[in-house]
C-alpha cells in the first residue's frame, strides 16, 4: 500500500482544490484499499513504489483515495487539479486519470463512473462557444428537435451522388445533414469536390423550400494542417451558420477537438464518439461511462456529442444511461451517478452569488441521437428524453424509405408534426402518404418503456 496516497479523513473534498472521481475497481489480487492507492499514485505523481526524488511540494499534488465501498468495489479519488496543464487541456487530464492505470496488472476491472469539476477548475476550460440555440436561430426552428440525417451508404458514393442525397433530404424539408464518421478524402469522393457539390445542393434546396439548411462536415484528418485546410475550404464556401465541423473526438483525439474549438469558436463543433464503445459499454470492465465522456466533451467545448438512443434505436445503452449523459450536456445543474455537477465558474455559497447567471456559466452542449431511428420512433425518443432540445440524425430511417430519401425526410417531418399536434401517428398518416408508407415499411410504433425528463 502507498500510504501517501490514502486520506480517508480528507476534510471537505469539494473545497475547490480537487477534481473528484469515482472508480469501480476490482483488484487482480490483494485488497481494494491497497490497489486503490496504487491507482491514485499511478494516475498522479507516483510510481509502483516510493521514490527518493519526491519532495514535500510534489506530495501536495498526490491524488488521494478519500473513500471506499468494499461491498460495491467503489473507490473515490481526489485529484489536485493544479496537476493538470493550466492551458485547459483535456488530453492532459485523461492522460493522468485514465492513462497508464488501465494497463495496470493490479486491476482486474477499473472503470471511471463519474467525475466532478469544481468551479475554480471550470474557469480554465473553454466549454461550448455555440450550441443548439445557435442552430435554432439560424434555421428558425423552435419547439421541436432539429431533424437530421446521415448520408448512407457511409462510404462509396461519389461527390455528386452524395450531394444528390443531401438535396433529396433537404428538399423534403429536413434541417441537418452530416457526413458519417469515416467520410474523408477518398479517391471516389474527393473532399474539395464533395464540399462544392454539397454547396450547390444546399443552395438549390434553400431556394426551393425557402428554409435554411445546415451540413456538418467531417474535418478529421491525419494532421492538423489538413484539418485546418478543410475547415478553411468550408468556411470560404458556405455562409456562416450553414455548416458545422465534425471531429471524431476519440479517434482523432481531444487535442483535435480543442484545436477546432479555439480556432473556430463561432462554428458548431460536432463531436462524433466513434470507438467510444471500447470504453463506455456497460459490460466492459475497463474504461469510462457515457456520462464521463459527455462531461469531458462539454468541458472541452463540444457544441454537441452523440449520446445514443436511450434503448429505442440500435445502439447499446439503457434509457437511464443515455439520459444521464444528456442531462450533463444540457443542464446547468445535473445529477450524475455520484456527484451533483453545477457548470458555474463561481462557487454558489450565498444568495448574492447564486443570482449570478450567464456570465460565469459553462454553456450547455447538445445531445445528438442516432443509430437505428426512423419516423415511427420519433415520438418514443422525444417522450423518453422529455425535451425537444436535441438533434436526431436518422440514416437508414430516412434513406431506406420505399419512396426514397425525399419521402423519408417528409415522413420524419410529418411524424414530428403529429407529435406537435398531439395526434396519433397512425391517424396522422391517413392524410400523409409518406408517413403512411414509413409506418408500413418500418412497422407500427411501439410505446416507450420510459418517460423521463432530461
Amino acid at each position: 500500500m502507498q500510504k501517501a496516497y490514502l486520506k480517508l479523513d480528507l476534510a471537505n473534498p469539494q473545497n475547490g482544490q480537487y477534481m473528484l472521481a469515482v472508480f469501480h475497481l476490482v483488484p487482480e489480487s490483494g485488497d481494494l484499499l491497497s490497489t486503490a492507492t496504487e491507482v491514485a499514485a499511478e494516475s498522479s505523481t507516483g510510481s509502483n513504489m516510493e521514490v527518493g526524488t519526491a519532495t514535500d511540494f510534489s506530495h501536495s499534488l498526490d491524488a488521494l483515495v478519500y473513500k471506499v465501498d468494499e461491498q460495491k468495489n467503489l473507490v473515490w479519488i481526489a485529484y489536485p487539479w493544479r496537476l493538470f496543464d493550466r492551458g485547459g487541456n483535456i488530453q492532459n487530464i485523461l492522460t493522468y486519470v485514465v492513462g497508464n492505470v488501465f494497463g495496470m496488472k493490479e486491476a482486474k476491472a477499473l472503470k471511471l463512473l463519474d467525475v466532478w469539476f469544481p468551479p475554480e477548475m471550470l474557469e480554465k476550460y473553454d466549454g461550448p462557444a455555440c450550441n443548439i440555440d445557435n442552430l435554432r436561430e439560424y434555421l428558425n426552428v423552435y419547439d421541436r428537435p432539429i431533424l437530421g440525417t446521415i448520408i448512407k451508404p457511409k462510404a462509396g458514393l461519389t461527390a455528386s451522388q452524395y450531394a444528390k442525397a443531401c438535396y433529396d433530404f433537404w428538399s423534403g424539408d429536413g434541417d441537418f445533414v452530416k457526413n458519417d464518421e469515416p467520410q474523408a478524402d477518398q479517391d471516389f469522393c474527393p473532399y474539395e469536390q464533395m464540399v462544392k457539390s454539397v454547396k450547390q445542393a444546399m443552395d438549390k434546396a434553400v431556394e426551393e423550400t425557402g428554409h435554411k439548411k445546415i451540413h456538418s462536415f467531417n474535418i478529421s484528418a491525419a494532421d492538423f494542417d489538413t484539418m485546418i485546410k478543410r475547415a478553411e475550404l468550408i468556411k470560404n464556401t458556405f455562409e456562416p451558420g450553414s455548416y458545422a465541423f465534425l471531429v471524431d473526438g476519440i479517434t482523432a483525439g481531444w487535442t483535435a477537438v480543442q484545436t477546432i474549438r479555439r480556432r473556430y469558436p463561432d462554428v458548431f463543433l460536432h463531436f462524433h464518439r466513434a470507438m467510444h464503445g471500447a470504453f463506455t459499454r456497460e459490460e466492459n470492465p475497463i474504461g469510462f461511462t457515457n456520462l464521463v465522456l459527455a462531461k469531458f466533451a462539454r468541458l472541452a467545448g463540444a457544441s454537441g456529442i452523440h449520446v445514443g438512443t436511450s434503448g429505442v434505436g440500435k445502439m447499446a445503452g439503457s434509457p437511464d444511461e443515455d439520459l444521464i449523459a444528456s442531462r450533463a450536456l444540457l443542464k446547468f445543474k445535473s445529477e450524475g451517478y455520484f456527484f451533483s455537477q453545477e457548470w458555474g465558474k463561481i462557487s454558489r455559497v450565498d444568495e448574492d452569488s447564486a443570482r449570478i447567471k450567464t456570465e460565469d456559466e459553462v454553456k450547455k452542449s447538445t445531445p445528438i441521437l442516432s443509430g437505428g431511428l426512423n419516423p415511427t420512433k420519433l415520438k418514443a425518443i422525444i417522450d423518453i428524453m422529455g425535451t425537444v432540445d436535441f438533434i436526431t440524425t436518422m440514416g437508414a430511417g430516412v434513406h431506406a424509405h420505399p419512396d426514397g430519401t425525399k419521402a423519408g425526410a417528409m415522413a420524419v417531418l410529418q411524424a414530428c408534426e403529429a407529435y406537435q399536434k398531439k395526434i396519433d401517428i397512425n391517424e396522422y398518416a391517413q392524410d400523409h402518404k409518406e408517413l403512411a408508407r414509413a409506418i408500413e415499411f418500418f412497422g407500427a410504433p411501439k410505446k416507450p418503456t420510459e418517460n423521463n425528463q432530461v
